[in-house]
C-alpha cells in the first residue's frame, strides 16, 4: 500500500466533533499489518487526560483482530480553516507502544509525508534494553 493511499485512509475517518465537550476524531491513523490487514481509528481526548491518540485507537482495532505486527503507519489531522492536511508523527507514547507489541516493528515504516518515511528504530533512540550497572 503506498503512502498516498494509506494517508488517504487515515483522513477518511477524520470527523472533528465534541463528545461531553471535549474534541475527539480530530486527527485520524490507518496502518497495515504484515498480513496486509488495515486498521483505522481517531484521537479520543478526555477530561481526565486518559484520551486516546488515533494511532492507539488503530493499534486497538488491530489488536482486538489478533494481529500485533505493523508494517506500515500514518496519523493525519486537517486544518479546517484552510482545509490543508498534516501528516503528524507519533507522540512518544505511540512510539513505545508500536515497539512493545511485537519485536519487528521496530521496522516498521512510520509515515511522516507523502514521500517520506522513517523506520520506527530511528525515531526511537535507545530502545534496548538497558544493561544492569551492577
Amino acid at each position: 500500500m503506498e503512502f498516498e493511499e494509506l494517508i488517504a485512509a487515515a483522513l477518511a475517518v477524520v470527523a472533528p466533533r465534541r463528545l461531553q465537550g471535549r474534541l475527539v476524531g480530530d486527527v485520524g491513523a490507518a496502518l497495515v499489518t504484515a498480513d496486509g490487514n488495515r486498521y483505522v481509528g481517531v484521537s479520543i481526548d478526555t477530561a481526565c487526560g486518559t484520551g486516546f491518540c488515533a494511532e492507539a485507537s488503530a493499534i486497538a482495532a488491530m489488536v482486538t483482530a489478533g494481529e500485533e505486527h505493523i508494517e506500515r503507519i500514518v496519523a493525519v489531522w486537517r486544518d479546517e480553516r484552510d482545509d490543508r492536511i498534516y501528516v503528524l508523527p507519533p507522540c512518544g507514547r505511540c512510539r513505545e507502544f508500536v515497539r512493545q507489541l511485537h519485536p519487528a516493528n521496530l521496522d516498521t515504516e512510520v509515515v511522516l509525508g507523502a514521500q517520506r518515511w522513517s523506520p520506527l528504530r530511528d525515531l526511537l533512540p535507545d530502545h534496548e534494553w538497558p544493561e544492569p550497572v551492577t
